[in-house]
């Protein structure tokens, strides 16, 4: 089961989900989009919480997001660990889905980095109910068949992809048109100038008998 979560503190509103055990953490990690954020309780064992970032509805780099929206997901992270919901004082990290690291040897749901340049740290001194309580207002958990959506993903990606160079083909054959149409005028240009100086040689010859 994947639980869904949707947040109101930015205009869209932003989808979060996360895996309701390690086993299901270790699903996700192989689903996961390129463009998803994720965030974790520093040191402390925690839930793998998401933010689903689409191309079509970003809040900004995963560096630059909105300061509540992070919140928001920072006391969910919280509130979804045992140890560090009864904690005041901790910190969340959050990294881009594509900077977590993953090898054969690791524990069922244990992550690392690619690179700890690209993780960032929020404090977060208490728990907030109010961002607590209006998260869970929204909780959805739902059976999700991840290869399914991940090929109904990669088709969307392939159409996009070729109407992108559908279009792309079009405009350069009209940019092609254009040039040859400017290249033709240029040779008439020349020519009239050619025809126009053979004529006033002509008159000159005329004028000089």
């Amino acid at each position: 089961m994947v639980i869904f979560f949707t947040s109101k503190a930015v205009n869209p509103s932003a989808t979060i989900y996360m895996g309701r055990d390690k086993v299901e953490n270790e699903e996700l990690l192989k689903y996961g989009l390129p463009t998803d954020i994720w965030f974790h309780v520093d040191k402390l064992s925690s839930a793998h919480v998401y933010l689903r970032q689409k191309p079509e509805q970003s809040h900004g780099e995963w560096d630059n997001l909105p300061p509540a929206l992070v919140m928001d997901l920072a006391q969910l992270v919280k509130a979804n660990s045992i140890e560090g919901n009864k904690k005041d004082n901790i910190t969340v990290i959050y990294t881009p889905f594509t900077n977590l690291k993953k090898s054969g040897d690791m524990a069922v749901g244990q992550v690392s980095f690619h690179s700890d340049k690209k993780v960032k740290r929020i404090h977060v001194p208490s728990r907030d109910n109010a961002i607590v309580n209006r998260l869970n207002k929204t909780k959805i958990e739902k059976e999700v068949d991840h290869e399914s959506e991940r090929q109904e993903r990669l088709r969307e990606e392939g159409k996009k992809k070729r109407d992108e160079a559908i279009e792309r083909a079009k405009k350069e054959q009209e940019q092609k048109k254009i040039w040859e149409e400017e290249k033709k005028a240029r040779s008439y240009d020349g020519m009239y100038t050619e025809e126009a100086f053979a004529e006033k040689e002509q008159w000159s010859d005329d004028d000089f008998m």
